[in-house]
């Protein structure tokens, strides 16, 4: 049986560029913002860094098809530097990489580095690859808000939610997020919007309307990992430890079968039950303090908090409707505004999560902090679509939680 990495690895560093529309930036230049923060806080020098990982999803253009452009634009040591790219895991793949090379003793000190320039893309949304035999087979073909309005559809038809409540939650999701942003300064989107804003936009795909969706963005996010050991033989005293990391990918049975209602994430359920077992949580409702979730579109949100077992199946929208998962509720999401408003540059998304979880740990969020301690903190990645996808469940916390 798998003994699990939990408390065997410590985050000795993190940082994170400003997201948005970075004309200003080639993706080295933000590549260098995210490491120049991580490694300052972090307290070594880059000579020091064994291993590296470099997760980028999209943007072949800026990146190329090797992990050179990172070692060069940090002038890294020599080292190994490993490209990953997992759809929207990307970056909480390439954390794996970094965390595991360290739980192995593989490397004393490794680098997980996300980054992604889609502006200069053109696209409004995620850039359709060409067409062929391997993208047919991964399911993804149709539009991202075509495919998960249908997952809203789904959700409905089962939990028999009424039209109008499910659109107010969706709403609220969206509120809640924007008005986190306004908060945030390296948020792309950082103005708060209301109910009536939202529930009268323009519609994109039925129920999501504009401010259901989030578009993407380049950035980047970067995260420094040893041992605690080495943690603290280098001066640090709170030490945020990495509890769990589980990854899940689709096999093909929801496509490909009848077992699945399209309501949920197949994935998302068997990586959030494996992330609990390793991190030795019971009751998630009540042990996870605050959360980083994959909104790529609110009913992602919303959907997710049932696949982590936060709230009963089917009981979700009723949460977020409370408050549940405002900044003040119980269980905060997207405390630091989401893929919503934060951003979503693909290959930085999960690293970017991993960064506002560890900045609350320590109580270093500013105002956005929460004024409870938080005791874990959990970040979901989901990529892909709903009917075939990887999702990614991270937990981290106080060493001594």
């Amino acid at each position: 049986m798998p003994r699990g990495i939990k408390d065997k690895v410590a985050i000795l560093g993190m940082g994170c560029a400003k997201f948005g529309e970075r004309w200003d930036k080639d993706a080295d230049q933000l590549m260098v913002e995210a490491f120049d923060e991580a490694i300052g806080d972090a307290g070594i020098d880059v000579s020091q860094l064994d291993a590296a990982w470099l997760s980028v999803a999209f943007d072949a253009v800026n990146i190329g098809p090797s992990g050179i452009p990172l070692a060069t634009a940090l002038r890294l040591p020599n080292v190994g530097v490993t490209k990953v790219e997992n759809f929207c895991a990307s970056g909480t793949e390439a954390f794996r990489g970094a965390v595991y090379a360290v739980a192995s003793g593989a490397a004393d000190i490794a680098l997980a580095l996300g980054v992604e320039k889609l502006k200069d893309t053109g696209y409004g949304g995620l850039p359709v690859r060409t067409r062929g035999t391997t993208y047919d087979m991964i399911g993804v073909s149709g539009s991202a808000p075509g495919n998960f309005a249908q997952l809203a559809a789904a959700y409905r038809s089962k939990h028999g939610v009424g039209k109008d409540d499910l659109k107010r939650a969706m709403a609220h999701v969206s509120v809640k997020s924007h008005a986190n942003g306004a908060r945030n300064p390296k948020a792309h989107l950082q103005k708060a919007v209301d109910m009536d804003t939202v529930l009268n936009a323009p519609m994109i795909a039925e129920p999501l309307g504009l401010f259901d969706c989030c578009g993407v963005s380049d950035g980047a996010a970067c995260a420094i990992v040893t041992t605690p050991e080495i943690a603290r033989s280098l001066g640090k005293q709170d030490i945020v430890t990495v509890k769990a990391l589980q990854i899940s990918t689709s096999n093909g049975w929801e496509l490909q079968a009848n077992g699945w209602d399209g309501s949920y994430f197949h994935t998302t359920r068997i990586a959030a039950t494996k992330a609990y077992e390793e991190a030795g949580v019971t009751k998630p409702r009540e042990q996870i303090s605050l959360m980083e979730v994959h909104d790529c579109f609110s009913i992602t949100e919303l959907v997710t908090m049932e696949d982590l077992y936060i709230s009963k199946e089917g009981e979700a929208w009723k949460d977020v409707l409370e408050g549940f998962f405002d900044a003040d509720g119980k269980v905060p999401c997207q405390i630091d505004g989401g893929l919503k408003c934060f951003g979503h540059p693909i290959g930085a998304s999960g690293l970017r999560m991993i960064y506002e979880n560890y900045l609350q740990l320590l109580g270093r969020a500013g105002v956005r902090q929460r004024s409870t301690p938080p005791v874990l903190a959990l970040s979901h990645n989901l990529g892909g679509s709903p009917i075939q996808n990887v999702s990614a469940v991270a937990i981290v916390g106080l060493a001594d939680a």
